[in-house]
C-alpha cells in the first residue's frame, strides 16, 4: 500500500492525528481540547525523579532504534498503533518527521517517547518503558532539548494523570491552533 507522506503530515499540520480503532481501521481525529507539556518554568516533575536524574543511571539517544520505540510503544493490552501506522511511523521516520527519543541503560532500551516533528512542534504520539524511570527521564530530557532547540509547542495530545505529573495542560482547539499555526514555519530540529 502507498501512503503519502506529504498529506499526512498536512493532516498533523492541521491539528488532526492518526489513530486506529479497535478493529484497527486507521483514521483522522480531533479533539476539542488538546494537552500540552509546558516548555517553560511552569514543566515540573516529582522529587524522587531528580533523584533517579542526579545518578545519571541513563543515556539518552535519539533514533537509535527507533522500531524498538514503535514496538513498545504499540506493544500494550490496547493500543492505537496498528501494524499499519506502525508502518506509517517507518516512513514518516524514514522521510525525516518521526523521531524517537530514547533513554538506555547500557545496551538496554530503557523507554522511549515516540514522536512527529512539523517546524517547531514536537506531536508526541506516545510513550513507554522497559526499565522503571525509562520513560520519565526521557521526558525530562527531551523538554530540555526542545527548549534548547526553541521548539514552540510539545502537543502530548490527550491528558492523564502521568503527563499531569509533569504539568501538562490543556488548552482549547483555538489555543491549539494558534499555536500550531506560530510553531509550523519554525525551522527547529530536533537532532
Amino acid at each position: 500500500m502507498q501512503y503519502d507522506i506529504a498529506a499526512i503530515i498536512r493532516g498533523y499540520a492541521q491539528g488532526y492525528f492518526l489513530m486506529a480503532d479497535d478493529s484497527d481501521h486507521l483514521g483522522w481525529y480531533g479533539s476539542n481540547e488538546r494537552t500540552l507539556i509546558p516548555l517553560d518554568e511552569r514543566f515540573r516533575y516529582p522529587k524522587s525523579l531528580q533523584r533517579v536524574l542526579n545518578q545519571e543511571r541513563f543515556t539518552v539517544a535519539i533514533n537509535r532504534d527507533f522500531s524498538s520505540v514503535v514496538a513498545g510503544c504499540a506493544n500494550r493490552e490496547t493500543t492505537w498503533i496498528s501494524p499499519e501506522l506502525q508502518k506509517i511511523y517507518w516512513l514518516l521516520y524514514q522521510a525525516g518527521y518521526a523521531y524517537s527519543f530514547e533513554t538506555w541503560q547500557g545496551d538496554e532500551l530503557a523507554g522511549g517517547i515516540l514522536g512527529i516533528v512539523i517546524g517547531g512542534a514536537f506531536i508526541g504520539e506516545s510513550m513507554f518503558y522497559r526499565i522503571p524511570d525509562g520513560s520519565k527521564v526521557a521526558m525530562v530530557k527531551l523538554v530540555e532539548r526542545l527548549c534548547q532547540r526553541q521548539f514552540v509547542l510539545f502537543d502530548a495530545q490527550m491528558m492523564n494523570p502521568h503527563l499531569e505529573r509533569f504539568g501538562a495542560y490543556l488548552v482549547n482547539d483555538q489555543e491549539y491552533n494558534a499555536l500550531l499555526k506560530q510553531a509550523l514555519p519554525s525551522n527547529c530540529s530536533l537532532i
